[in-house]
């Protein structure tokens, strides 16, 4: 009688407390959707002709302004000298960040703490709210565009640098440990042949992504190529707006052959 019973149960997936927890989640993502839409104030006859209007912008923008070309080409060497330098800067300032994040490094919570908020600071603030700070700083051109790139990649290298100190293996460093190894010792032999594969491959995505940041930070006066863009765009000249987005399209994927390539290499 018992396996019977047994028998006659009904499996279900979800308990009801999980049926009920995923049709709240469902409710409100259904209503936070709908008052979002609600509150951008979308105007449909915007919508009607955006076709339209989008060819009409792309008629403007070809042929492409050869002129434009020259001006154009030493903007983009300045955007990439400026996610170059900002990217060895982040790195510099990183690394002991992140050594004071690693708790099996830096057994101290406070400066642990201390690194995560650091962290959090950096990753929080978009690069242009950093170039806008340092515009007010520094006034406009590549000096503001390289601290705010470095500034903003600090959060995000050290983090990533600390989780792989942290997921080390700690073989090797109670051997050297054992044997009486400085702490400089210790990282230089223990941790760093380690991480090394994870640090590099860290910094060349960072400096990937900060090819492409570093491209719209002219925007705000923090040169580089933005620069261009903008009075591209002030001027309504929309033959040299597409020279400028060519070029930025053109450095990205040259950005990422580049990457792929020296990880394939070294990593």
């Amino acid at each position: 009688m018992k396996v019977a019973a047994r028998l006659d149960r009904e499996w279900q997936r979800f308990t009801p407390l999980r049926r009920l927890s995923r049709f709240a989640f469902y409710l409100f993502a259904v209503a936070a959707l709908i008052i979002s839409l609600r509150t951008i104030d979308v105007i449909p006859e915007f919508l009607y002709d955006a076709p339209e209007q989008m060819a009409d912008l792309f008629k403007r923008m070809w042929p492409l302004d050869p002129s434009y070309i020259r001006p154009t080409l030493n903007s983009l060497i300045e955007t990439l000298h400026i996610a170059t330098v900002g990217t060895i800067i982040a790195i510099a300032l990183a690394v002991p960040v992140g050594l004071l994040a690693a708790r099996n490094v830096t057994p101290n919570l406070p400066l642990n703490l201390f690194a995560k908020f650091v962290f959090v600071t950096s990753r929080s603030i978009n690069s242009l709210v950093w170039a806008l700070l340092f515009v007010a700083v520094f006034g406009p051109g590549p000096l503001a565009g390289t601290f705010a790139i470095a500034f903003r990649s600090i959060g995000f290298t050290g983090k990533l640098f600390a989780e792989a100190i942290e997921e080390a293996n700690q073989g090797s460093i109670e051997a050297l440990t054992a044997a009486g190894a400085s702490k400089l010792s210790t990282l230089l032999l223990g941790y760093w042949p380690q991480v090394r594969p994870a640090f590099w491959s860290i910094a060349l995505f960072r400096w990937d992504i900060n090819i492409r940041e570093s491209a719209v930070l002219g925007l705000v006066g923090a040169g580089g190529i933005g620069v261009a863009l903008d009075t591209a765009l002030n001027l309504l000249y929309w033959d040299q707006v597409s020279v400028v987005l060519l070029a930025i399209f053109v450095v990205v994927i040259l950005a990422e052959i580049i990457v792929t390539t020296v990880r394939a290499r070294l990593l």
